[in-house]
């Protein structure tokens, strides 16, 4: 059994954290941190598993074979300094501190989106888990960078469920501001274009065009709706565009290309992402759909550990949907 521990156990990501890990055949959790709920029953903040779990709170990591990190971000540089993590236990971070400056002390943090660098990822200690707005973003536009594909600029319009701003309330998360209303924030200026742009160099477009993200915050809960498109000019056929996004995405077992629209609640409750290609007027369109909280933090980091550990990639992940 892989024994874990969570810090930051209070937060939406911790809490799907356990949710997956609680079930998870070759899990133990061996501890949940949480310095300002230290004693307290996990079931008093994380409410739905009532039943599930007798686990409290605790200020304590103890020895755990992977730390998962749920901090805010800007802090789990702060929680290793602070705290003895033996160079055995490996890393996974949930935050944006180790995807765009991953060296830290003895540890190398691989950049943790696992269509990308799985086979880093099976050999690393320590993984940067990639923020959601970038997930849906680099998954849409992967496979065109490998080929260099990307020659125009990149215009990107995205929508965030609420969970994707914290737990902490705020002007802008507050129901009353959320619910029947729509708006655009961080224009592109958004914290997760440096990793996006980085990884698409990686993949392959070394001179990248710059990527136009419009993030918008949506009336729900949890989700991203990304619609992508820029020009394409291409002497590809339009169907051999689409299989060639079908084989990219073949050995992936959450990433799928579907053939007619998708719409976001498809893939709530669910690790899957899945993408929607189109041709209009001289430009690729391509829409991409997952759960901020699962494929864009949790789920994707429970990925990763399996990866590690040299587990099937999916196990644990296969989630049920809410198709209503």
């Amino acid at each position: 059994m892989i024994k874990v521990s969570i810090a930051g156990g209070t937060g939406y990501t911790a809490g799907e954290l356990l949710r997956i890990l609680l079930n998870h055949p070759r899990v133990k959790i061996e501890s949940v941190i949480s310095s300002s709920s230290v004693g307290m029953a996990v079931t008093d903040v994380h409410r739905d598993l009532l039943g599930e779990t007798g686990i409290t709170f605790s200020d304590q990591t103890g020895h755990p074979d992977v730390i998962f990190l749920c901090l805010g971000h800007g802090l789990s540089r702060a929680f290793l300094n602070e705290n003895n993590v033996p160079a055995a236990c490996k890393v996974i971070d949930l935050g944006n501190d180790f995807r765009n400056d991953p060296v830290f002390a003895e540890r190398d943090f691989v950049f943790g989106l696992c269509e990308f660098n799985r086979e880093k990822i099976r050999t690393a200690s320590s993984v940067a888990n990639p923020g959601c707005f970038s997930t849906s973003i680099m998954l849409a536009l992967l496979p065109l960078a490998v080929l260099n594909k990307l020659t125009e600029d990149v215009h990107v319009h995205a929508i965030t469920g609420s969970t994707g701003a914290g737990k902490k309330p705020a002007d802008t998360t507050h129901f009353s501001y959320r619910s029947g209303n729509i708006s655009v924030y961080k224009p592109f200026t958004h914290q997760h274009l440096e990793e996006i742009e980085l990884t698409l160099k990686a993949a392959g477009s070394k001179n990248l065009p710059p990527i136009q993200l419009v993030p918008l915050r949506g009336d729900f809960t949890r989700g991203i709706f990304a619609s992508v498109y820029t020009r394409w000019d291409a002497p590809m056929p339009e169907t051999e565009v689409i299989n060639y996004y079908k084989d990219y995405y073949k050995a992936s077992p959450f990433v799928f290309v579907s053939d007619k629209p998708i719409s976001l609640k498809e893939v709530v409750n669910t690790n899957k992402c899945l993408l929607h290609i189109g041709f209009h007027n001289g430009y690729i369109h391509i829409t991409s759909v997952l759960d901020n909280l699962l494929k864009g933090a949790s789920g994707q980091a429970v990925q990763n550990m399996n990866l590690m550990f040299g587990l099937d990639e999916a196990m644990g992940l296969k989630l049920k949907g809410s198709a209503f």
